[in-house]
């Protein structure tokens, strides 16, 4: 027997035409909202009163639903964006240092001068392991 396996389960179902159904709740949810300003405000005000607010409410509502960039839900754009402009950009990382990595910019003066003292130390380290190197040799090399 032959079955058919399905190619692409990562798609999400059409429901109603070319609507899936988170498209189709968000739809729902965002003229809901827009219908319910317009009837509030469209009774007593101008247009000028209540077309803004459901403009912005169906504007919302076609980002969230309609658009993907980068191949992603508007939603998950939008966390990862706010990730990448809220988090620090640069890293310092110290070899064997047992601290958490701290932030270039969010760090405070103290963190840093820890961390340039580890650094100077391990300098300073290196430094004295390079010099009796080089005194062994000496001595190994005049006998």
């Amino acid at each position: 027997m032959q079955f058919k396996v399905p190619q692409n389960v990562q798609r999400e179902d059409k429901i109603v035409g070319p609507l899936t159904l988170r498209q189709l709740i968000m739809c729902g949810v965002g003229g809901g909202i827009a219908y319910a300003i317009y009837v509030s405000l469209g009774k007593d005000y101008l247009w000028i009163t209540w077309l803004p607010p459901v403009a912005i409410v169906v504007l919302i509502t076609v980002l969230f639903a309609f658009v993907r960039p980068l191949d992603m839900d508007f939603s998950r754009f939008l966390a990862v964006y706010l990730e990448f402009v809220l988090l620090p950009q640069k890293r310092v990382w110290v070899q064997s240092s047992a601290e958490i990595i701290t932030s270039m910019y969010a760090s405070s003066t103290q963190q840093q001068s820890k961390v340039e003292k580890k650094a100077e130390a391990k300098a300073e380290q290196m430094i004295d392991k390079k010099k009796k190197l080089e005194e062994l040799s000496k001595i190994l090399n005049s006998h």
